[in-house]
């Protein structure tokens, strides 16, 4: 039966690995998934870097965990070899009767076709030729429509378009303790209000410079009765550092001292976010955080804070959005952050904070 939408599916995979941010802009297909088949065992095969995000998500049944970083040396090594055969048969052992690939890479259309689900859904421009993996495609109207427009064209296919978008996201007990102790350990008293801020990300042409951070920090802590937190990563921890000792006294710096759960959960408490295009700025969209996402070589139409437009701060540059990964390669001296003052951006820190609830 080739229309999806008469079928009652009973096991359902979602396969999205990664990005952080874009394991969140999956989450409305999960609940609009779960909507249409209440009843089905719903399973999402995740990075084990994002997992943490999907633990106990009362719309899952089942995390899959895949280890990219194990199995890229398929092939070379042979014990991994054997591993992965066998991750293999344990995926075709759950007979899933419906895959949704929101990846679209060669890898994830492989393990949908691997899974032995009869019905494989995914992209019908999907890259490195993952279409051909697929038993029904959906066609992407518009390259530049936003990520979580573009996942939720699945929705007409699979009959949940009448759901809403929503992102549902788990906030743990023991995280949110956590986080509150740490807080405290440095000063915060539980409920007092602070700024999350994250200074870092993954591409090195997404970086606003650290003093940028730092100056803006430092305005928040001068002219508001709130304090600046810093979160990042491991490989973060020395650009974290840079900003708070230039921000100097005040600031909490918990940048690689916090799980996936404790920073979720950060995000989740916080008054408001200054942030880069990266996973926490997409967390803190997921809360309908007060927020100011700072962009330059990405476009803000397609990664940026779904229907946020006011948050967004950026130059209005013939060069941007470029997609450039390295400053090295750009040739305009790096502009787009270079020239976005922290003024500028401590102006529209101070509008969404001073904005009544839910108003831009």
């Amino acid at each position: 039966m080739r229309d999806l939408r008469k079928r009652d599916f009973r096991r359902i995979l979602i396969i999205k690995p990664s990005s952080f941010g874009d394991v969140i802009h999956a989450l409305p297909v999960l609940n609009g998934l779960r909507q249409r088949y209440p009843s089905a065992h719903i399973a999402w095969l995740v990075a084990n870097s994002c997992a943490g995000l999907l633990e106990r998500h009362t719309a899952l049944n089942e995390i899959i965990r895949f280890d990219r970083k194990r199995y890229g040396s398929l092939g070379r090594n042979l014990r991994v070899s054997v591993e992965f055969m066998e991750f293999l048969n344990q995926l075709r052992a759950r007979r899933f009767e419906l895959v949704v690939d929101l990846q679209g890479l060669f890898r994830s259309g492989f393990l949908a076709l691997a899974s032995g689900a009869p019905y494989r859904v995914g992209f019908a421009n999907a890259r490195e030729m993952a279409w051909m993996f697929y038993t029904h495609r959906v066609a992407v109207p518009n390259r530049d429509m936003h990520a979580v427009d573009r996942n939720y064209l699945f929705a007409k296919r699979l009959g949940f378009e009448h759901v809403p978008i929503a992102f549902h996201l788990p906030v743990q007990e023991r995280a949110v303790t956590m986080a509150e102790h740490m807080l405290a350990a440095r000063g915060l008293r539980r409920g007092e209000q602070y700024v999350l801020m994250g200074p870092g990300t993954r591409w090195e042409t997404k970086l606003w410079p650290a003093r940028y951070f730092a100056q803006v920090a430092r305005q928040i802590m001068d002219h508001t009765p709130l304090r600046v937190v810093l979160i990042g990563m491991d490989v973060e921890v020395p650009l974290a550092n840079e900003v708070a000792q230039l921000a100097g006294n005040g600031i909490i710096n918990l940048a690689g001292q916090t799980s996936l759960a404790e920073l979720t959960a950060l995000v989740a408490g916080a008054t408001a976010v200054v942030m880069h295009d990266s996973g926490p700025m997409h967390l803190a969209t997921a809360f309908n955080k007060p927020m100011v996402a700072i962009y330059g070589p990405t476009n803000p139409q397609r990664t940026g804070p779904y229907n946020r437009p006011e948050s967004i701060a950026r130059l209005e540059l013939e060069c941007s959005p470029c997609y450039l990964k390295r400053v090295s390669e750009c040739p305009h001296r790096h502009r787009c952050m270079n020239e976005l003052t922290p003024d500028l951006v401590f102006q529209r820190v101070m509008r969404v904070l001073e904005a009544p609830a839910g108003v831009p």
